[in-house]
């Protein structure tokens, strides 16, 4: 840790230098980060990856018929996958431990799941990486200056990010994270397999809205006829992985948010010319909708989840609040989603 802080205080006073930290470090992660996730892969069962998948296994069996079973009034479940900046699924900001408090409180049949991490296809927050375990603790902890090196958490996630939207490693990637959100889903509450409906509604910002709609294929073949929606405040996206099995998604956009510009330009699937793009398939059948959420960045005390004072007597998490609220997918009736 020692040896970091003097790295540091070196770049102190020099843009220069920090910019080509970043970028030895950008490329070297972007090397080695699909390690991980080759690793993870090497150590599931066929079962665990879905091609000979026994949900018997994983989830309990439900009869309605049977009298002695116990009645369920919880029939959806709210995933929320956090941004690029976080060092844990347990992280969550003031603001976004609020915002699926409200959530919970307004929908009683809805259960949260929140110890999802979004940047680890094994759901291993950065302090079960062991060799780098000082390096990750020393930027999350930092103060004053040093807290800069946060950006060393943004750029090891956004590899993580990257993985999901590359053709090679994110199918592998994907099915980690699905297998984790199915986990925690009935680790909360005991997912029925053939209890009707089941509502999953996955909640993410930044980068985690990626991975979320890379896991959807996954979910939609694992669970028992879901109606799924994601829920995207601020996210960035490719515009692939997911679109063509997401019921609905609904991507809240902050009026001072310019990171949804950044991955509009990058991502080709994005681009409106680009007819045939699952993207584009669902934003022309009405599943994708952009929503105006009120002057939100994208991060920070102004963000989606900050606690700063937007408008009278009403915060930035209270705007994105009562924009996820007012969504119809509260009210839709299950029984009608398409089914595949």
């Amino acid at each position: 840790m020692f040896q970091l802080q003097l790295i540091l205080r070196w770049l102190q006073g020099s843009t220069l230098k920090l910019l080509v930290l970043a970028g030895v470090l950008l490329l070297s992660w972007g090397i080695f980060a699909p390690v991980g996730t080759l690793v993870w892969w090497l150590g599931q069962s066929a079962e665990s990856l879905g091609f000979k998948r026994n949900s018997s296994e994983k989830l309990p069996e439900f009869r309605a018929s049977d009298p002695d079973a116990p009645a369920s009034t919880i029939n959806c479940y709210i995933i929320f996958l956090p941004g690029v900046g976080d060092f844990s699924a347990n992280q969550l900001t003031a603001g976004e431990e609020f915002f699926l408090a409200r959530l919970a409180q307004l929908h009683p049949g809805c259960v949260t799941v929140r110890n999802v991490f979004p940047y680890s296809a094994a759901n291993q927050d950065l302090a079960g990486e062991r060799f780098l375990t000082p390096l990750w603790e020393a930027a999350e902890n930092a103060d004053g200056w040093l807290k800069n090196a946060d950006i060393l958490i943004k750029i090891r996630n956004l590899w993580r990010f990257a993985i999901s939207a590359d053709d090679r490693y994110g199918p592998i990637y994907s099915q980690g994270i699905a297998d984790a959100i199915v986990k925690q889903m009935n680790a909360v509450h005991p997912v029925a397999l053939h209890q009707q409906p089941l509502r999953v509604i996955l909640i993410g910002t930044s980068g985690g809205v990626q991975v979320a709609l890379s896991a959807v294929p996954y979910l939609h073949q694992w669970l028992h006829n879901p109606q799924i929606t994601v829920i995207s405040a601020g996210g960035a996206f490719s515009g692939e992985e997911g679109f063509d099995q997401v019921d609905a998604m609904y991507h809240l956009q902050g009026q001072r948010d310019w990171v949804d510009d950044v991955s509009r330009i990058v991502f080709p699937s994005r681009w409106y010319w680009i007819v045939g793009s699952p993207f584009n398939r669902a934003r022309q059948q009405g599943r994708y909708t952009v929503v105006s959420s009120g002057p939100h960045t994208h991060d920070g005390n102004e963000g989606y989840f900050g606690l700063a004072i937007a408008r009278p007597n009403q915060t930035y998490v209270e705007l994105t609040l009562q924009a996820v609220n007012q969504l119809p997918v509260w009210s839709l009736d299950l029984s009608s989603h398409r089914t595949f």
